[in-house]
């Protein structure tokens, strides 16, 4: 019963406030836009916690840097973005191109200024990043991404794409992980639900400077180790890494890759 309250909640605020954000939209600038954004987030925030029984506790507070920085987070949920957005005034994200297909998406994530880029990667992929994203850091905006680039399965784990590197050394900008159980609340996109308190880490910022493989492996490290911590806190079981598993683009890669003897 609480799944399906949150589901009519979950439709019911979503196709409301898109409309009323593409009427603001025809607004100069992206405040009006923002402003009714930031309402819908509360909203669905609140929505899962009164509905779907699901509260949202952060840690870490005190770990974030002035100034802006790029959030590298854990991707278990459709829940994740509502619940990091929610913690910030003005957060700019990364987001596949897979959201400009609802309709009216695409002119809301304009005028947000989101920085969508395409879900199969690729050098396209990284250009649209890179300029995206250097729009946001001009207005000093912190940003948001998940660098697996795909929604995983609790205790499972995709390659973390290089996509958060170029960024960090691009804009010289500190990388604060995010590790988060939400999964076990809100899995992936599923209808069900499970009542509980879902926590969100910030851990201790990456500091600037640091080559790609050095950077890569430190914050793959320090997401899935902590996300780990707090799946295992949330179930009383032994803390277990994450399983690596194959994204869709890289099976399509490794299927078109001729077998030899």
């Amino acid at each position: 019963m609480r799944s399906f309250a949150f589901a009519v909640a979950y439709w019911a605020l979503s196709i409301s406030y898109t409309l009323a954000a593409v009427l603001a939209a025809l607004a100069p600038g992206r405040e009006a836009t923002g402003w009714i954004i930031r309402r819908y987030v509360k909203r669905m925030v609140q929505a899962m916690r009164v509905l779907a029984g699901i509260k949202i506790q952060y840690r870490g507070d005190e770990r974030l840097p002035g100034g802006a920085f790029i959030i590298a987070s854990k991707h278990q949920s459709w829940g994740d973005g509502f619940a990091t957005y929610d913690r910030f005034a003005d957060l700019a994200f990364v987001t596949g191109d897979h959201l400009e297909k609802f309709p009216l998406m695409a002119t809301v994530l304009r005028k947000l200024g989101a920085i969508v880029v395409n879900n199969c990667g690729g050098r396209e992929a990284r250009e649209a990043l890179k300029h995206r994203a250097a729009d946001a850091h001009r207005e000093g905006r912190k940003i948001l991404i998940y660098p697996e680039g795909n929604l995983a399965k609790v205790g499972e784990k995709f390659r973390y794409r290089a996509g958060v590197w170029h960024m960090y050394r691009d804009f010289d900008m500190p990388v604060v992980p995010l590790a988060t159980n939400l999964g076990l609340f809100w899995p992936q996109e599923e209808f069900r639900k499970n009542p509980g308190t879902a926590t969100l880490e910030f851990l201790d910022p990456i500091p600037t400077g640091l080559p790609k493989d050095e950077f890569l492996a430190r914050l793959e490290a320090a997401v899935e180790g902590k996300t780990a911590e707090l799946i295992a806190e949330a179930t009383g079981a032994p803390v277990t890494p994450a399983v690596r598993v194959l994204a869709p683009d890289e099976v399509a890669r490794t299927k078109a890759v001729p077998v030899t003897a």
